[in-house]
């Protein structure tokens, strides 16, 4: 009678195994397939390069390729979205910004949460934003640029990469502290909004260094002021907005990696060890400093908590100053 009992508990056990051992198995040997990194903006802009860079070097880390698929719109949330309901198995990730997790789902209805539907793996750097101008604006300087916006109060439209991303909010902030009044053009990512504010059809832009200092060192933009404690290296003769006498402003994009939420501890203890050897890698590096970027890496805790941080931020930004985050 006792063989019998033993007999039937290990054939309960080996019955349990058998069902947890795919999952357990998938873990283990994650990943055995490509993974997809979605970009929430178009092709072109920093958010792509820094994708395409950090795919690079999480394929190389963890011997399995990293394709870059780009799902662009929403002010970021159609992409977000769209990781949000993936399979929580490590195989779809999210390139995320302020906008995806932070403003688009504090401005409008969204099918998820900006925090509590990812699991973020941590955040690796920042881009600063800098104004420029087509040369077509008769102006040499930030002083002179509020004087014009100031006397054309609503008629100079400005071009950004997408509703609640990082230069939209840098340039309503600018707004504000100068006291002027500009139009929003928002782009489905940098990288159309350059192609428009190249043509002249859309004079002013705030956006990511990254993606506008070829075209100021070749003269089709006109760099007003760069949105960093410090000058740009690569553009030394702009001042910082400090020293073109707005005070203390600052803007730029940071980046993180997030995959859904309730992935399994595993999975994502293994991209994150991936995730800090991009950092470390001699080509990410060597694209921040071509791009401006400010390198700093935040883990998994230090990223909740800066995520937390910078939510209290933007609502206490739209309270004194009454900013429109949606049209």
């Amino acid at each position: 009678m006792r063989k019998l009992c033993n007999t039937g508990f290990n054939l309960a056990l080996m019955a349990l195994m058998a069902l947890s051992t795919p999952l357990v198995w998938a873990q283990a040997i994650f990943p055995n397939k490509p993974i997809v990194l979605i970009n929430p903006y178009a092709a072109g802009g920093p958010t792509d390069m820094i994708s395409r860079v950090m795919s690079k070097v999480l394929g190389d880390q963890l011997g399995q390729s990293v394709v870059v698929e780009n799902k662009a719109g929403g002010g970021a949330s159609i992409g977000a979205s769209f990781v949000a309901k993936a399979p929580a198995d490590g195989y779809t990730l999210l390139m995320g910004t302020s906008a995806a997790h932070v403003v688009t789902p504090m401005a409008t209805n969204v099918s998820y949460d900006g925090l509590k539907s990812f699991e973020f793996i941590g955040i690796i750097c920042n881009i600063p934003n800098i104004l420029t101008v087509h040369p077509s604006v008769k102006v040499d300087n930030l002083k002179e640029f509020v004087a014009l916006a100031k006397s054309k109060p609503g008629l100079l439209s400005y071009g950004s990469a997408g509703m609640g991303s990082s230069p939209h909010i840098g340039a309503e902030m600018f707004k504000y502290k100068a006291g002027i009044e500009m139009t929003h053009i928002p782009y489905r990512g940098a990288g159309p909004a350059i192609t428009d504010m190249i043509a002249g059809s859309v004079p002013v832009g705030m956006l990511n260094i990254s993606v506008v200092q070829q075209y100021v060192k070749n003269g089709q933009l006109k760099a007003l002021a760069f949105a960093s404690s410090k000058r740009s290296p690569t553009l030394p003769d702009v001042p910082t907005f400090t020293e073109a006498g707005l005070s203390g402003f600052v803007s730029g994009s940071w980046y993180s990696l997030a995959a859904p939420a309730n992935t399994p501890a595993v999975v994502i203890e293994k991209l994150a060890k991936a995730f800090v050897a991009v950092q470390n890698s001699p080509e990410f590096q060597s694209a921040m400093a071509m791009q401006n970027g400010e390198i700093f890496y935040l883990n998994r805790a230090e990223t909740s908590k800066f995520l937390q941080d910078d939510t209290k931020a933007m609502q206490d930004l739209i309270r004194s100053t009454g900013m429109k985050l949606m049209d």
